[in-house]
């Protein structure tokens, strides 16, 4: 075990610094092979990974972001279609909003930025559905920018090696968005590296259920591990219900206007989702309703549509 310095384990005292060079060794040779990483990837081609990529795995999201590039490479090119064109092609990828906004957004980097994803942070949260995360991402990502990334997998990453907890807490806290900005890297192109690489590092080795350590480059260092690996005793963490809930009515109703080329009566609509597999009576009418509250249906003198 490494020696204990005055005030704490060496790593916790060291700010997580010295994470970084080996962590860095093992992203260049174990990353994986993903489009979005590709030396000709665009900064529209990131920033659009990055808004698939919200809470949903890469094995999904993959084969939607090559067809949308194929389809819209650049903003201008989505801009220019209908919302609902962007809601039918984002296919089954859930939170179909993303969709909305990813156009919405399009539309406005045409409208400031003359059709080029903007590198400033200030800029890119102006866009629509771009938050913190988003923004970040892709001014360290597509423009090698210093910034402090901070998704689920590196907020569990830096919770095990330098607090030496099991996992973060339920929600992003102050203390752990301190604790990501002093371990960046002082250069901008070391700390671009950083972020996709202790990312990697939290999506592939140090998982929420079972780490890897034996494959961990930083297990030698690593608080967590070295105390044990003790279990978590923070707040209960509950899993998101799917079957029955009106997030799987949305998508069904939403899965029929999307193979639809004209508007879907209620009746058809009905059909998606019977009676006896409703929560209650008026479920489905609710989650139509909300489909079009959100802009992600619209009414019509013969049914319902995606947005024009």
């Amino acid at each position: 075990m490494p020696p204990r310095l005055e005030g704490g384990h060496p790593v916790r005292q060291a700010g997580g610094r010295r994470l970084v060079d080996p962590l860095l060794r093992w992203y260049d040779a174990a990353a994986r092979d993903l489009p979005w990483r590709a030396p000709d990837r665009t900064p529209w081609g990131v920033l659009v990974s990055e808004v698939m990529l919200q809470q949903t795995p890469v094995a999904r999201v993959e084969p939607v972001w090559l067809e949308w590039m194929r389809r819209w490479p650049t903003p201008a090119d989505l801009a220019a279609a209908s919302p609902g064109d962007a809601v039918r092609h984002w296919g089954r990828l859930g939170y179909p909003r993303r969709a909305l906004r990813l156009h919405a957004a399009a539309r406005q980097i045409v409208e400031r930025h003359d059709g080029e994803v903007p590198a400033d942070l200030d800029h890119l949260l102006a866009l629509d559905g771009i938050g913190t995360y988003t923004a970040a991402a892709v001014a360290s990502f597509a423009f090698g920018r210093r910034h402090a990334v901070v998704d689920t997998n590196v907020r569990r990453v830096l919770v095990r090696a330098v607090e030496g907890e099991a996992l973060p807490a339920p929600s992003l806290t102050a203390a752990e968005l301190r604790l990501a900005e002093r371990v960046v890297p002082d250069d901008e192109a070391t700390a671009a590296r950083w972020a996709v690489a202790v990312m990697e590092l939290g999506a592939v080795v140090c998982t929420a259920r079972s780490p890897r350590c034996v494959d961990c480059p930083v297990a030698d260092r690593c608080a967590w591990r070295l105390a044990g690996s003790p279990a978590y005793d923070g707040p209960p963490r509950r899993g998101q219900a799917w079957h029955g809930t009106d997030r799987q009515v949305r998508g069904r109703l939403l899965a029929v206007l999307r193979g639809a080329s004209a508007p879907v009566r209620l009746d058809a609509l009905a059909a998606a989702v019977p009676d006896d597999e409703l929560r209650d009576s008026r479920q489905r009418d609710r989650c139509l309703a909300s489909l079009v509250e959100d802009g992600l249906a619209e009414p019509t003198a013969d049914g319902y549509r995606l947005p024009q």
